[in-house]
């Protein structure tokens, strides 16, 4: 059975006809940096997320760079964030010559762990990034009361999880990354809203930042050749804008189909004791960018299993940013996070896309049985 971690080819051959039409009309207005296309999806991004500003950019790491470049912060400063994920949420921050401060994770949601948070500011913390792991978000009510205690900054990473909600202890319901200052997402191919190339935005409630950010997207200039502040080059281009566009009205679909998905799987691995599948909070909803399960034992086993018989598999991720060489000093002993350490030996994340069928699913667990036997 050929299998795909994520197939684009099918998911594209379903909306080819729009995908298409909408690229020619790109073309033939030439409008390829900005213009009418950009502006569009940007809106309708805004009114998706509630949110009253989306500001597009290059890439989900330029969106990220960018909110905390927003933030008029000074090296040195802390950036308090999680060390299960991504690298580009700790890289952003070095790069500024901030410091980031690693928090240990939740076991059940892999996300950081609110509980753990107030612990590690100083008074040289200025931002909280909570990256909303795998697609569903932190525990934001508990993560904006903290920062709203300490005076500190929000930017919320949201690359796996947009389309996902969060309830907060009002009841009131808001999207996933339009709940913190700034929220920064990804629209990498293989993101449940992805482009056909590289691609981000950001998304803030506040005109001021909005304001900023906008300029600082555009080499820090507000009026051709007049420069206000250091900026970068990132901007989302139109053909890239008009895909996302046609794909953002079918987002909640897309979302439904991963979140039956995981449904099946959870019920094809009943029973199966040497498997902890992924727990949903009760107040927010998990769009499942991954489904991924920890493996108690036998993990390596497991992947070299998969590797012959071509069923593809992910380990995000092998190494928690703190054990990473490039965020090592070499005057400190490594942090010790032992959730975080934990789970990067036991995390296998299965095929999860749009398109998986209940076949290929049973097809799957099948053989993660038999590589488990």
């Amino acid at each position: 059975m050929k299998l795909h971690m994520v197939d684009l080819k099918s998911q594209y051959t379903n909306i080819k006809a729009d995908v298409d039409a909408a690229i020619a009309e790109v073309l033939s207005s030439t409008q390829f940096i900005g213009g009418k296309k950009v502006s569009e999806f940007s809106d309708n991004l805004a009114t998706y997320l509630d949110c009253k500003y989306v500001i597009p950019c290059g890439n989900g790491t330029d969106a990220l760079q960018i909110a905390l470049m927003a933030l008029d912060l000074e090296p040195g400063d802390e950036i308090i964030t999680t060390p299960f994920t991504f690298v580009s949420t700790a890289e952003v921050i070095a790069l500024l010559k901030l410091k980031p401060v690693f928090v240990d994770i939740n076991p059940s949601t892999f996300n950081l762990d609110e509980t753990k948070l107030e612990a590690a500011i100083t008074s040289q913390t200025r931002c909280i990034i909570p990256v909303h792991l795998f697609g569903q978000p932190c525990h934001m009510s508990a993560i904006m009361a903290i920062a709203e205690k300490h005076n500190l900054f929000v930017v919320e990473d949201n690359a796996q999880a947009i389309g996902s909600k969060y309830q907060l202890n009002n009841d009131e319901k808001k999207m996933s990354g339009a709940i913190g200052h700034i929220g920064c997402t990804s629209f990498f191919p293989s993101k449940n809203l992805g482009a056909y190339g590289d691609a981000g935005a950001l998304m803030t409630n506040n005109e001021r930042l909005y304001n900023k950010i906008k300029l600082i997207c555009n080499h820090g200039s507000s009026v051709r050749y007049y420069h206000e502040s250091i900026g970068v080059n990132s901007r989302l281009d139109g053909i890239q804008a008009a895909i996302l566009d046609i794909k953002l009205k079918k987002l909640d679909s897309y979302n439904k189909a991963r979140q039956e998905a995981a449904v099946v799987y959870n019920k094809l691995l009943e029973g199966n004791n040497q498997i902890i599948t992924p727990k949903i909070q009760a107040n927010s909803t998990h769009v499942f960018h991954q489904y991924t399960i920890r493996i108690k034992a036998k993990r390596d086993q497991v992947a070299a299993y998969f590797k012959e018989h071509n069923i593809p598999f992910g380990i995000y991720y092998p190494v928690p940013l703190h054990l990473q060489e490039a965020y090592l000093d070499d005057e400190v002993t490594p942090q010790k996070l032992p959730i975080s350490e934990q789970a990067s030996a036991e995390v296998f994340s299965l095929p999860m896309h749009t398109e998986l069928t209940i076949e290929q699913q049973t097809y799957i667990i099948d053989h993660l049985n038999k590589a488990l036997s």
